[in-house]
């Protein structure tokens, strides 16, 4: 069986379960060894947001370097079920909340309960179109922290300007993008 790693922090190679779960599509490693070189100043004492958390590889990959705390969230109860196996092997369910809803309802949630972001992970299913809705309602609805960062995952390179993003990395990895925007004061 071929396994994912995490690639740094204290949790650096441990193995990754769920990869292979359908409908999910893991960042790759060399993908994320680039993400998190980026984004490794922002990492500390982060609350981070896995929309879309698939196997959860970014929202522990953030969390073995140094996030305070990681909301997953995940509309296949597949995905819920291995993200909370493998939180409860590395020993971190005190720095994770999990759910299992549709993305829409699970940032009404975070909305409700005036929960905000440092970082947020925004890697939905290529089909679904819905990157620049859900970063409109994340500042319309300030989510996101004063110089927070949103990192999208998408297979076009058309995303829009964004009122109170500045876009400071763009990044094409063979047939998908990385789009960083940080939160303008």
């Amino acid at each position: 069986m071929q396994y994912m790693r995490i690639i740094s922090g204290f949790l650096k190679g441990r193995n990754i379960t769920g990869y292979n779960i359908e409908g999910t599509r893991p960042t790759m490693d060399r993908v994320r060894e680039s993400l998190f070189s980026i984004i490794q100043n922002n990492i500390s004492n982060s609350v981070v947001l896995d929309l879309f958390s698939g196997s959860g590889i970014l929202g522990l990959e953030s969390i073995s370097n140094g996030s305070k705390y990681c909301y997953f969230n995940d509309i296949n109860i597949k995905c819920v079920n291995n993200i909370k196996k493998l939180i409860k092997d590395f020993n971190i369910e005190n720095k994770c909340y999990i759910s299992n809803l549709d993305y829409k309802k699970a940032l009404e949630l975070y909305k409700h309960n005036n929960i905000r972001f440092s970082i947020i992970f925004l890697d939905p299913p290529y089909n679904m179109d819905c990157i620049n809705d859900i970063i409109n309602f994340i500042t319309d609805n300030k989510l996101l922290e004063d110089n927070g960062l949103i990192i999208c995952e998408v297979d076009n390179d058309y995303l829009n300007e964004f009122k109170f993003l500045e876009l400071i990395k763009y990044k094409k990895y063979g047939n998908k993008f990385i789009y960083i925007y940080k939160k303008t004061l």
